[in-house]
């Protein structure tokens, strides 16, 4: 077992919050197609407030920080809240656009020790990235930024989001990567907006790109081990839980909101009227969501693909039940696999089911005329 599996294991077991993502402002300089964050400043967290909560955060355990937006670097404190949470020894990454870092910038972030600076790239080509961000000439500020960085000595990662705009661009934008000598990711998932907008997640790619995202090495690996079914589920995966959201996983928003994660919207309390020690240990939607073990979920627990899916709870909750399915994750482990989840045999059976009836009401109706 490595170092971070203790870790995780154990903070687990004790209910410590080890990681926390932070938002210090929604507000961005890009416009981003699929972006289901609005952009409202108004009531943003003060410096001292986020001080505060990070300095909460650290007193309970928090190890790992994430420290996003929005795009932060918007906030003029941003580096004086960056170099507050390294004071606390905290392993800290920056999520950005990275369109406001120059060589000034990118020197204070080697200077801090700031452990990964994880960037938004969605194509190899300019036009294409600047017509998802709307802002002309982000791409080249964009790619200048991860350039410094590694000049630098800072590990950069670009994370690149798969949506109808760049289909078929992950390969080219994983060879950019490797070029500049930076991590990558692919992420084909498109976040329906945390005000219950869902008009974004049409955005999505095709289920014939997933399949080919899913079975191609370089993006996962051994595709005959990703893409294999596991057959048998035992004690330990129906006790667990579909995720670290609440559990070891803490989100923040720049207004002082306390959620189990960034991608599910259960708001779970306040830091202007309660401390995060209290939320954390003593909300009733928290303790509602730890109740909840896999065994508990009403369709999942029976599901084939229950020991490997990547089912997210907060996706479930904005489909209204985070008890239920995320149908973006049913249709991931579909398009692996090649074996309907419960979820989708049970909509195929609903269809099914109404189109018989509609048959037979058909007959009746054919026979009395």
């Amino acid at each position: 077992m490595s170092l971070l599996e203790e870790m995780n294991q154990k903070a687990t077991a004790l209910g410590v919050p080890l990681s926390a993502h932070l938002d210090i402002t929604w507000r961005c300089n890009e416009r981003c197609v699929h972006c289901y964050l609005d952009h409202e400043g108004k009531g943003e967290m003060t410096t001292a407030e986020i001080k505060d909560a990070i300095r909460q955060l650290s007193e309970c355990g928090t190890f790992f920080l994430s420290i996003s937006g929005g795009e932060p670097l918007l906030r003029r404190d941003c580096f004086e809240i960056l170099e507050y949470a390294r004071g606390l020894r905290l392993n800290v990454k920056l999520k950005t656009n990275a369109v406001m870092i120059g060589p000034k910038e990118a020197a204070r972030i080697k200077q801090l020790g700031i452990e990964q600076v994880q960037i938004s790239l969605y194509s190899h080509r300019a036009e294409v990235h600047d017509a998802i961000t709307k802002l002309p000439g982000s791409w080249r500020r964009t790619i200048d930024a991860a350039r410094r960085l590694k000049a630098n000595g800072v590990k950069v990662s670009l994370t690149n989001v798969l949506m109808t705009y760049n289909s078929g661009h992950a390969k080219a934008v994983k060879r950019l990567a490797e070029e500049l000598g930076v991590g990558f990711a692919v992420d084909p998932t498109i976040t329906p907006k945390l005000n219950g907008d869902w008009s974004i997640t049409g955005l999505g790619i095709s289920r014939q790109e997933l399949e080919e995202i899913f079975h191609t090495e370089e993006f996962v690996g051994d595709v005959a081990e990703y893409c294999a079914p596991v057959s048998g589920v035992d004690d330990d995966i129906l006790e667990g839980h579909s995720c670290s959201a609440g559990h070891t996983l803490a989100y923040i928003s720049p207004f002082a909101e306390v959620f189990p994660c960034v991608q599910f919207p259960m708001a779970c309390g306040s830091l202007r009227e309660q401390s995060f020690r209290e939320i954390w240990w003593h909300s009733a939607a928290l303790s509602e969501l730890r109740s909840v073990r896999v065994r508990d979920l009403h369709t999942c627990s029976h599901c084939a693909h229950v020991a490997y899916c990547s089912r997210c709870p907060g996706l479930a909750y904005m489909e209204g039940d985070f008890r239920g399915p995320s149908s973006q994750d049913c249709e991931k482990s579909y398009v692996r696999t090649g074996i309907p989840s419960a979820a989708r045999s049970r909509a195929a059976g609903r269809v099914a089911g109404v189109a018989s009836g509609l048959v037979q009401i058909a007959g009746v109706l054919h026979a009395a005329s």
